[in-house]
């Protein structure tokens, strides 16, 4: 009797167990974490892998991502933000203004010469669209947004270029659209791709160079591809820059708990904004440089009465974005006011 009893206790705890391993699996959410580029990229490792750790251990593995890299639900980059608001994807880390024309307020960190570190100019970024840009990101929630490091030019000629005249007639890539306006202005012809493009395009002589921040040069091998590369003066803005942002879709954001909503909260917004920046991109600059001079590449750097010409150059740039902001109804020069003011503040 009692050995009967004794396996009765034990099946009971068993079944126990495994009714408590299901309600346990049944309360956890997975979230479909989508973006474009691979597993073994940067900003997978050091940003997106990361930041779901710290969710799933905040919330007791109650918050679960289920991370597919390289376009792997399908899809092309561009569609990346749609694919975040239709709920194709829970969560996209996406470049918004892969999509043109439908970010043109938040695109003003895009302008030439505007940012000079990643973690400033990512909290300039967060700040501004609170205050200016929200409804941009409709049937969203922005979790983070950042930008890049800042933009260089990565070369196939081993000479590369020193002087404006240099650029004329190069096929140069461009991320975004406002990156393109500005290639034109300094007599280069852009060429819009997004950044796994870049490699193949080289190497077959589609494009002579391209537009890429030093973060994403690993990415892509382009230290190996690329012969010479090019930086503005040290403490100088940068050529140009591209918007990040990690989004979630709103309807699955309202369909957790208040529990699990703080833990999404607890890792948003302005200060987890910073960490994307200082993290994922300027920590890693150094090292991506050493990367290129250890394979004999040029690293040049302009003087600073080349960098004047280029400013001066690129002038009209920032002109056509206020005339067109204004088009659609707002003050583009109030805009670009407010958003230099915030790179003053935040990235000095």
């Amino acid at each position: 009797m009692n050995a009967r009893r004794s396996l009765m206790s034990a099946a009971a705890v068993a079944a126990l167990s495994l009714m408590s391993a299901a309600a346990a699996q049944a309360q956890q959410v997975v979230l479909k974490v989508h973006h474009f580029l691979p597993s073994t990229s940067n900003v997978q490792v050091n940003l997106i892998q990361p930041w779901c750790d710290k969710i799933a251990k905040e919330s007791g593995d109650k918050l679960k991502c289920q991370i597919y890299p390289a376009m792997t639900l399908g899809g092309t980059p561009p569609q990346l933000f749609d694919q975040a608001r239709d709920g194709v994807a829970d969560i996209v880390w996406t470049i918004p203004t892969y999509s043109a024309g439908r970010f043109t307020r938040s695109e003003v960190f895009e302008l030439p010469f505007f940012t000079r570190s990643a973690k400033g100019s990512s909290q300039a970024y967060w700040t501004y669209v609170q205050k200016n840009a929200l409804d941009e990101y409709r049937g969203v929630k922005p979790l983070w947004l950042h930008t890049n490091d800042g933009s260089s030019f990565h070369l196939a000629n081993p000479k590369g270029v020193t002087k404006l005249e240099d650029l004329k007639g190069l096929k140069i890539r461009a991320a975004t659209r406002l990156n393109s306006r500005m290639l034109a202005a300094l007599g280069a012809t852009p060429v819009q791709m997004p950044l796994p493009a870049v490699p193949e395009s080289i190497s077959k002589g589609v494009i002579d160079g391209a537009m890429v921040p030093w973060e994403g040069v690993p990415t892509v091998k382009l230290h190996e591809i690329a012969k010479s590369h090019l930086d503005v003066p040290a403490g100088q803005l940068k050529f140009a820059n591209s918007l990040f942002a990690f989004v979630m879709n709103q309807g699955k954001y309202n369909s957790l708990s208040p529990e699990l909503k703080k833990v999404i909260d607890d890792n948003s917004g302005l200060a987890t904004s910073a960490w994307a920046g200082e993290t994922g991109f300027d920590r890693v600059v150094p090292g991506n440089h050493k990367l290129s001079g250890d394979r004999g590449n040029a690293l040049l750097k302009l003087d600073a009465t080349e960098y004047a010409r280029w400013v001066k150059a690129s002038e009209n740039v920032d002109d056509e974005w206020v005339k067109e902001v204004g088009a659609k109804g707002a003050n583009g020069k109030a805009l670009l006011d407010d958003a230099r003011a915030l790179i003053n503040q935040f990235d000095k």
